[in-house]
């Protein structure tokens, strides 16, 4: 029984180590998002399983939820995200209960976002990417119903963000196509997806998107075990780097 204590406590300082090195998200600045200084903690949640750094997400949500009133459809967004993420892991660590009551918050609160931001692009953004990330990694069981809102949430980025694509950063452009392509194949739309993946390749080639969107193209049956979402993914370094964006338009 000794070893695994061990293991977990080094999991335990590691991800402290991590936080440490990651810079404090600075809440009061408000030239940044809520999302610029969420995301990469919540990302790092999700894509390392590093429960600190979600911790962080977590506690700074509920502080900008008091500061930035008017930003609360995001944050609730990303409450959703933070909690989803939960959920995944308690499913992958088989706690079925902590799993339902983690999965049915997660569903409240982007119900909720929805509800204050219809149309937001954020919210929008937040949620489909979300599922997209997640979803895979939930019961059997729940995966269609939330393929299926991933996919009306790309659906929606789409309409609100098309005659502006290729205008876009590529991330967020990556991201909206591929999100949208991977809805399509998870939602068995292999009439819809055929025209996306061509789109993928035409707006974003020499890119990730394009090398595996052409995969896909070639190779149909990986697509159920691959994915074509996600990347460019925020890494490390993002916000600091929009500080530093900060910093010279201030001097």
């Amino acid at each position: 029984m000794r070893k695994p204590l061990l293991t977990f406590s080094t999991f335990v300082a590691l991800s402290a180590a991590l936080v440490a090195q990651s810079p404090e998200p600075p809440l009061a600045e408000t030239r940044l998002t809520v999302s610029t200084l969420l995301r990469e903690d919540v990302f790092a949640g999700f894509l390392q399983k590093d429960l600190a750094r979600l911790s962080r997400a977590e506690k700074n949500i509920d502080l900008l939820l008091a500061s930035r009133p008017g930003e609360r459809a995001s944050l609730i967004a990303w409450q959703g995200s933070a909690t989803l993420t939960r959920a995944a892991f308690a499913n992958e660590d088989k706690r079925a209960d902590e799993f339902k009551k983690q999965y049915q918050r997660a569903l409240d609160l982007f119900a909720e976002a929805k509800r204050l931001g219809p149309e937001s692009i954020p919210v929008l953004a937040i949620t489909g990417g979300s599922l997209v990330m997640l979803t895979d990694r939930l019961p059997a069981a729940e995966r269609a119903a939330r393929w299926e809102q991933a996919y009306d949430a790309y659906q929606q980025l789409w309409k609100l963000q098309s005659a502006a694509i290729e205008k876009l950063p590529l991330h967020h452009k990556g991201e909206v196509l591929s999100g949208l392509a991977q809805a399509m194949q998870r939602t068995g739309r292999t009439t819809e997806l055929g025209p996306q993946l061509e789109r993928i390749l035409t707006l974003l080639p020499d890119t990730p998107y394009a090398k595996h969107a052409q995969q896909w193209k070639d190779d149909p049956a990986s697509r159920p075990q691959s994915s074509v979402a996600c990347q460019t993914c925020h890494g490390p370094g993002t916000l600091a780097s929009r500080l530093a964006e900060i910093s010279k338009q201030s001097n």
